[in-house]
């Protein structure tokens, strides 16, 4: 690792929406491997966030519901705004 900081672009106790399906890469044992466990759309909030020790790329635990716990990536979640407007992953209201 460079020793550079990656600022997060999300924060802790942020609610977030799920951008895109996410499947079970191995993490879950009680799953079978590639099943959905969230949908794409599916609301949750951020309650840890880490850094992938070898790429330095920034984790976000996100609770989907009270059972699910996963780590995800920068692009697959977005805000959940309260005013009208959707926000995109890169920030930008549609």
């Amino acid at each position: 690792m460079s020793g550079l900081a990656i600022e997060a672009k999300f924060y802790h106790g942020q609610r977030v929406r799920s951008m895109v399906g996410l499947f079970n890469d191995g993490s879950f044992p009680n799953a079978k491997l590639d099943a959905l466990l969230v949908e794409a759309g599916e609301p949750g909030e951020i309650v840890e966030i880490g850094t992938h020790v070898e790429t330095g790329t920034t984790i976000y635990l996100v609770a989907f519901g009270e059972d699910r716990m996963i780590g995800c990536l920068e692009d697959e979640i977005g805000l959940i705004v309260s005013r009208p407007g959707i926000i995109t992953s890169e920030g930008q209201e549609q």
